[in-house]
């Protein structure tokens, strides 16, 4: 299948590691310009490195740059440079870390508020500033795609994960909305929901409930497996693979989706 990707601009937050790293390198192999970001220099200009020599991305269609996704001002210069850089925008993939794990007692008013602005804050500026781009990529070629990571607690909340179930379940309100309202000039938006998946913040959860719950890594694991239909945990090149498809010319009548990438681990009906 022709996903019509070739030639086309993304701009991927989030990408010096995990998902967001993943879905920008499934990006890349369609033939995409990528402009990847992340807070820190080192990261990023690695991830840039990797993507090159590990997964074969021209060094002209890849260009890194610093994003603190959280500061305004630094997500109107990255999406300017990006857009600089190529001359369009046609997706964007609106990603950032994961906020503090914890029970109720363990945050302060300031960790509540870091987390909206992690989430939620970032995903409305991120969308913002890139669509007066996409409306232009939207009427010249009739491409324009945004691409929400979110997590599957946005639909089944998980224990100890507060702020992420909090300020994502936000997230998952703004694109509906937004769906609704930027689907007549041909922008589709949909949101991503990944379940327990093998990446960096994985390993930082699991290592929150050893020591808190007493558990090994591997009960905790196994305790995840077991609730997904699948009984395993994701990968990330899978989040990718459904990502790159709601980013392609083929999946231009689905706007307004929260796609659960989970193995089964949500038990919802709709």
């Amino acid at each position: 299948m022709d996903l019509g990707l070739e030639g086309k601009s993304a701009f991927v937050a989030g990408a010096s590691s995990g998902l967001g790293f993943a879905a920008a390198a499934a990006l890349a192999a369609e033939g995409c310009n990528i402009t990847i970001c992340s807070r820190d220099q080192t990261r990023i200009n690695d991830a840039a490195e990797s993507l090159i020599k590990n997964h074969h991305v021209d060094v002209r269609k890849i260009f890194p740059t610093v994003c603190d996704v959280t500061q305004k001002s630094q997500v109107q210069r990255a999406i300017q440079e990006s857009v600089e850089k190529f001359g369009h925008l046609h997706i964007l993939l609106a990603n950032a870390g994961g906020p503090k794990t914890g029970l109720i007692d363990d945050f302060s008013e300031q960790d509540w508020r870091d987390g909206i602005e992690l989430n939620l804050i970032s995903t409305i500026n991120l969308c913002r500033y890139t669509l007066p781009h996409l409306r232009r990529a939207a009427q010249l070629d009739g491409h324009a795609r945004i691409l929400i990571l979110t997590s599957i607690a946005a639909k089944q909340p998980i224990g100890s994960l507060y702020l992420s179930n909090t300020s994502r379940a936000g997230v998952q309100g703004f694109a509906k909305t937004l769906s609704e309202e930027v689907g007549k000039d041909g922008i589709t938006v949909n949101t991503l929901l990944p379940g327990f998946t093998r990446t960096e913040r994985l390993q930082h959860l699991v290592e929150y409930l050893v020591d808190h719950e007493g558990k090994t890594k591997d009960e905790v694991e196994v305790g995840w497996a077991s609730q997904a239909s699948l009984k395993r945990l994701g990968e990330p090149w899978e989040f990718a693979a459904a990502a790159t498809f709601l980013a392609s010319k083929q999946a231009g009548f689905i706007t307004g989706v929260a796609l659960p990438i989970d193995g089964g681990y949500s038990k919802h009906i709709l």
